[in-house]
């Protein structure tokens, strides 16, 4: 099932790309852009800013490196300390290497905030749902109840989302970037997710077999 979501999400992205710079996507992204902006509200901009600096390099670096401490000496669980830094660094890695080939000028519309660098891919968008994506998955198996579990679903889904909206509020990002940057990056995880549950039954059969 990853394996089709990840595949799903690669063909989304795609034709995202194909579309940036169509005449089509700007206006959906004028119309997007104008709503957003629309609601623009002094206390507002304080809340975006701050959801704009938790998906941020630093913050999401400082995230990163408690959970692997947690995983590392409170948990032992060396194997997922591995997968969640191979899937954090892999989607930086990939998120730089989008921006260098499609090289989007950044918006310049009601511009709140300071960025730098090219615009599509979001980077904020694809840090963001790689990291609380990772997190939601590898602390869903150890939560035993339904309740648990969807609040872990809620709370992951809502932070990406935040950050995400947070970028288009500010001006420095395209409603496409976002979107974009949400399928790359889904497409990223899903597969990553589905490789490490392959490498984990291919373990355990190992073991049984001896």
């Amino acid at each position: 099932m990853t394996l089709v979501i990840s595949v799903i999400c690669a063909i989304g992205f795609g034709l995202i790309a194909v579309f940036v710079g169509n005449a089509k996507i700007q206006n959906f992204d004028h119309t997007i852009i104008s709503v957003v902006q629309g609601i623009e509200t002094p206390p507002l901009t304080t809340i975006m800013k701050f959801f704009t600096m938790i998906g941020n390099g630093i913050p999401i670096a400082i995230i990163t490196i408690v959970v692997m401490i947690i995983l590392y000496i409170f948990l032992g669980h060396r194997r997922e300390l591995i997968f969640l830094v191979c899937v954090v660094i892999g989607s930086a890695l990939l998120n730089t290497l989008l921006k260098l080939i499609f090289k989007r000028a950044r918006p310049d519309i009601n511009r709140i905030a300071e960025a730098h660098g090219y615009s599509f891919p979001s980077g904020h968008s694809m840090a963001a749902f790689t990291l609380y994506g990772v997190l939601a998955f590898l602390v869903w198996k150890h939560v035993p109840t339904a309740v648990g579990r969807v609040t872990i679903i809620i709370l992951s889904s809502l932070f990406i989302a935040l950050i995400g909206i947070s970028r288009i509020y500010l001006g420095v990002h395209y409603p496409s970037d976002i979107l974009g940057g949400y399928l790359m990056s889904a497409c990223w995880l899903t597969g990553s997710i589905w490789l490490y549950q392959r490498y984990l039954e291919r373990s355990k059969r190992n073991r049984s077999t001896h």
